[in-house]
């Protein structure tokens, strides 16, 4: 009889201590592929937020960073005001290369003139804009007209039409951006033309008007200039223009990340635990089996089985219960993900992006030996000391 065939035989003529076995490490494989999934998965929404911003300093008006950071980060609508004059202050300082102002603005909530409620607008200027335009001069070799936006990833019209109600007022989508698992994929981006536009037309067509204020901005895109010192850069803004906060992109969404380290950590506290009990109730389990089994090994022993064989058959064994269980775990744990991702991200407050396919395999096989390592970790001492047995003591008992 063949090493995995007796393995399986052992396997199936105790469905309970096998279930065990498999739960325990089902339990470590989704636990682990699971976190490193949502920790993995909400760094890199964060960075390619920064990347889609793509400036070194966000200017905002004083007070409000948490705010944009929210609307930002989770697609939370905000309204914040700043003087426009602000952008020319901002381009006269030193080291600074570009600038490019913003508008944040937000459809109605509930409200039938608007296709989508509590939608983020953002309107961006064509003639400075070192983020948006460039993408869409590179794709389409042309820039937004106007009536024309770009979407976020989840940005869909109706079906068969490319057209969006805002405040009465029918835009085309031309484009979706790359998903970033941020609140920018939720969100909408149009040029200052179509807002004002918008805004115009809404007093007639809309239950409540679009309302932006003359001369006013929401934000300031500032990229500095190469070699700069972007902290002296933040420090001149804070001095030369008042009743501003400069954000330095490495310091974008700061708040986000405490809130993950330390979600992180009691992760990591929770799984290193389930790890520990896992090895040891596994051990247990192996061993009362090994104490039961006596006999049993006594016999093939007697028949002339090594005790490499039998070292060999209890592993085997263990190895294929590992493997079962870490499969359904990664399975359930990949499941979970992808139907509830959306809900994980409101109720944890953080982004979320599923990694590249080849690092997702990756990530997959690392779950999937973890759970063969622990396992095999915690039946190696009883394996080895039921096959060093005498075979004619085993079989006495």
């Amino acid at each position: 009889m063949s090493l995995l065939l007796l393995a399986q035989k052992n396997i199936s003529g105790n469905a309970f201590r096998s279930g065990v076995v498999c739960l325990c490490a089902m339990l470590v494989a989704a636990f682990a592929l699971f976190t490193t999934l949502l920790m993995r998965g909400a760094e890199s929404s964060l960075r390619l937020a920064i990347d889609r911003l793509g400036a070194d300093i966000v200017v905002v008006p004083e007070g409000t960073e948490a705010k944009v950071e929210s609307a930002l980060l989770m697609g939370n609508p905000v309204q914040v005001w700043m003087a426009e004059e602000n952008t020319g202050k901002l381009a006269a300082i030193s080291n600074v290369e570009a600038v490019s102002p913003q508008l944040y603005l937000a459809t109605l909530t509930g409200a039938s003139c608007c296709s989508v409620s509590d939608m983020f607008l953002v309107a961006f200027d064509p003639n400075s804009d070192f983020t948006v335009q460039p993408w869409l001069n590179q794709k389409f070799g042309t820039g937004l007209r106007l009536g024309e936006v770009v979407g976020g990833s989840y940005i869909s019209a109706s079906e068969g039409e490319q057209n969006i109600k805002l405040y009465g007022y029918l835009v085309t989508l031309k484009a979706n951006l790359e998903s970033t698992g941020t609140g920018l994929d939720q969100s909408l981006f149009l040029t200052f033309d179509t807002a004002r536009d918008i805004a115009r037309k809404s007093k007639n067509q809309a239950v409540e008007a679009l309302t932006i204020p003359e001369g006013q901005i929401s934000a300031v895109m500032i990229k500095a200039k190469p070699g700069s010192n972007l902290s002296e850069v933040a420090m001149q803004i804070m001095r030369d223009v008042p009743g501003v906060t400069p954000i330095l992109s490495t310091q974008l969404f700061q708040s986000y990340r405490t809130q993950m380290n330390g979600l992180l950590k009691t992760i990591l506290i929770i799984m290193g635990f389930t790890w520990v009990l896992s090895i040891v109730l596994i051990g247990l389990v192996f061993s009362m089996a090994a104490n039961e089994r006596r006999k049993e090994l006594g016999i093939l022993r007697a028949l002339g089985a090594t005790r490499i064989f039998l070292f060999k058959t209890l592993m085997a064994e263990a190895s294929l219960l590992a493997f079962f269980g870490g499969a359904t775990g990664i399975f359930l744990s990949v499941l979970a993900i992808y139907l509830f991702r959306k809900l994980i991200m409101v109720s944890l407050g953080i982004p979320f992006i599923l990694p590249s396919p080849g690092a997702f395999l990756a990530l997959v096989l690392a779950g999937l030996l973890l759970a063969l390592f622990t396992v095999n970790l915690a039946a190696l001492f009883p394996a080895y000391r039921i096959s060093r047995q005498d075979p004619a003591i085993a079989m006495r008992e």
